[in-house]
């Protein structure tokens, strides 16, 4: 049984209103071409730059705007969505980036905080520090849902593979890999890195990015990638905003895992370091 699944590939946007005007607009898109269920961007509900640090525009989540507009527009259309983060408000002080999957009734039916925040220096003028706004989450995330069991990740968390593999030996058949990937990293490593994460792990990456320049500095990358457990690529959304769609059949990740087993081999080991030779 096949099922159809999208990426939207979301411009920035720097308040909610309008992130959430410009998601409700592709997510309509895509229920009209059929999709079931749709993957969003990282920080779609709106995001800013200050200074290197990233500043999301936030609010509870009891209250926040874009969550409860995408709840609504699941349950008006009758499709599941996986969220890929909005910035939330604990009331503590702190921020999440958080991720949803939310059912077809609009109901919530996981969240997961990205645990690898994004704190990098490309160049001596060119520093970023999600940190210094976003506090991190300790606990990976899979879930249930009519297309498969669904593993959660958030953008840096792309380059962990660790964190995939325990998505998967959880059973994860599918991986969704939003983000706002930075258009100079994503240049160099964004399909690499995700097809790496499907091919290791065997299973389907659903990977929306959002588009543009971030208000404040930095740019995102698009390229929103929907990747097969063989490692290859379904779609691939370019360099402009708007969605792309793929019908997936979840018996290619038991086929997959089926000729390469490797989720099942992991052995323990330890790392032995030799010394370099002092000379004579």
């Amino acid at each position: 049984m096949t099922s159809a699944v999208a990426c939207l590939q979301t411009p920035v946007r720097a308040d909610m209103a309008s992130a959430l005007s410009v998601a409700l607009d592709q997510a309509r898109e895509a229920v009209a071409r059929g999709a079931r269920l749709l993957a969003l961007p990282e920080y779609c509900g709106g995001l800013v730059s200050e200074g290197g640090m990233v500043a999301p525009p936030a609010a509870p989540e009891a209250e926040h705007p874009v969550l409860e507009g995408l709840r609504d527009f699941a349950a008006g259309a009758g499709v599941w969505l996986a969220i890929g983060s909005v910035a939330v408000s604990d009331g503590a002080g702190k921020t999440l980036n958080r991720g949803y999957v939310i059912d077809a009734g609009g109901g919530i039916v996981s969240s997961y905080d990205k645990i690898h925040l994004f704190d990098i220096q490309l160049s001596l003028t060119e520093v970023y520090r999600e940190s210094g706004r976003i506090t991190g989450g300790a606990e990976a995330v899979v879930v249930d849902t009519p297309f498969g069991r669904l593993g959660q990740t958030i953008c840096y968390d792309l380059r962990f593979p660790q964190l995939h593999r325990a998505l998967a030996q959880a059973g994860a058949e599918i991986i969704v890999s939003a983000a706002a990937f930075l258009r100079k990293t994503g240049e160099a490593h964004w399909h690499v890195l995700n097809r790496a994460r499907a091919i290791e792990n065997g299973a389907f990456v659903l990977a929306p990015c959002a588009i543009g320049p971030v208000p404040g500095g930095g740019e995102s990358y698009g390229h929103s990638l929907i990747v097969d457990p063989w490692g290859r690529v379904l779609a691939d959304g370019g360099a402009a905003p708007g969605i792309v769609t793929v019908r997936i059949d979840r018996a290619a990740v038991a086929e997959a895992r089926a000729r390469i087993p490797s989720l099942g081999h992991d052995r323990p080991f330890d790392v032995r370091v030799v010394p370099a030779a002092v000379p004579a």
